[in-house]
């Protein structure tokens, strides 16, 4: 239809002052949604500093230098349209898939890649230690919204096959680690962007029902610690409590400072002290979801969970409103893996999943995973800063009577 054509098809004054009226808006609104991304996060972040000080507080004031830092990178990151991002979207997953590559390599030298555990995930920075499988989460969502955009092969079954493969990629490398909590958000966030993208229902579950169908084929590949965690989290939920003192300490642990806050909470010091006499591990990394139960009770969790309700709807309007494929891909696909992230992280601490060693985004210590959420929000706010495209191309609309297997 012509420009100059009114609501009716023929020209109209008034259809042609609302038409160039909206072709000269401001390409960048600044007041929309994706604010609501950055006031979850920012919430979100400073409960985070406040529960690691509950019991250490040095690594609080550090928390706070990497929360300055993501909030300098997130808007660092919002500032050029992210057209950019999709431009460089595969070579920079190439970066990245080089860097989990590199950390497995067994003769670099342990002041460049220093093993914890037993395992190989940080590179040495000198001044802090970056986490490679952080920074590929970004990498993969940006790269296969890029391939999905104006794509429809994957509307037959087999054209799922590549994306798959994109999938499974960065994967196996960070299993390789190893690292099963990283690697478990990659398939959540391909499904969520996959049913956006357009992909038919009965494909996703089918390729669902597959994957679990296969999952007890895999046990035996798993690490010893991984097989031990999923048989204390099955003990742990029939009442058996023999792992309690080795393989399920952690989880017994955790479990019974969530128990401890009861609604409300017993406050810093009380918390400060059952947290060391149970000897918590890992209590500001990967645990802080116990803290914050066990000092703030369940009113506090409730509240960490509605942030991340926020977040979530923030995200999810940014998706709605953009025309672009692009960036709706990219705003579910990070929703996607930071919800995920969120539920295994809480879901292990409350003892209904096995402990995988995932932080919780924006509360946990670390400086990686902080960061990277970060960059994250910023990508969301970019997206939501762009006025939808008047002209635009519309975004993965099907015939439901196609006649694709």
């Amino acid at each position: 239809m012509s420009i100059l054509a009114g609501e009716q098809g023929t020209f109209t004054p008034s259809g042609l002052r609302w038409r160039v009226k909206e072709l000269h808006k401001p390409r960048v609104q600044i007041y929309n949604v994706g604010w609501l991304c950055v006031l979850a996060a920012f919430a979100l972040s400073i409960l985070g500093v406040i529960a690691i000080s509950t019991t250490t507080q040095p690594l609080a004031v550090r928390q706070i230098a990497h929360l300055c830092v993501g909030i300098v990178g997130a808007a660092a990151v919002a500032m050029p349209h992210y057209r950019w991002i999709q431009r460089a979207a595969f070579p920079m997953l190439l970066v990245v898939l080089g860097m989990l590559a590199f950390v497995l390599i067994p003769w670099v030298p342990e002041a460049i890649v220093r093993p914890r555990n037993g395992a190989r995930r940080w590179i040495n920075l000198y001044f802090t230690d970056f986490q490679p499988s952080e920074l590929a989460k970004i990498a993969y969502i940006v790269a296969l919204a890029s391939y999905l955009r104006y794509r429809r092969n994957y509307r037959r079954f087999f054209g799922l096959l590549l994306p798959l493969v994109l999938t499974f990629v960065p994967v196996l490398l960070i299993l390789r680690e190893p690292d099963l909590g990283t690697a478990m958000l990659f398939l959540p966030t391909f499904f969520a962007m996959m049913i956006v993208a357009g992909a038919k229902i009965w494909h996703i579950v089918l390729i669902i029902v597959i994957g679990v169908s296969a999952a007890p084929m895999t046990y035996p590949l798993l690490q010893p610690h991984q097989q031990g965690r999923i048989q204390s989290m099955i003990a742990q939920v029939t009442g058996d409590p023999r792992y309690e003192d080795d393989l399920g300490y952690q989880g017994a642990r955790a479990m019974t400072l969530v128990g401890a806050g009861g609604i409300t909470g017993v406050g810093k010091q009380k918390a400060a002290d059952l947290v060391t006499f149970n000897h918590l591990p890992e209590e500001h990394n990967d645990m802080i979801f116990a803290v914050v139960c066990c000092r703030w009770g369940m009113l506090g969790a409730l509240a960490l969970w509605g942030l991340y309700g926020l977040f979530a709807l923030g995200g999810l309007l940014t998706a709605g409103q953009c025309k672009d494929p692009f960036g709706r891909l990219v705003a579910v696909g990070i929703i996607a893996v930071l919800t995920a992230q969120m539920v295994i992280n809480t879901g292990m601490t409350i003892g209904v999943l096995p402990i995988t060693g995932l932080t919780l985004p924006f509360v946990s210590y670390g400086g990686s995973s902080l960061v990277t959420a970060w960059l994250m929000v910023g990508i969301i706010l970019n997206i939501a800063l762009r006025r939808p495209q008047y002209l635009a191309r519309k975004s993965f609309e099907f015939d439901d009577n196609e006649n694709e297997a």
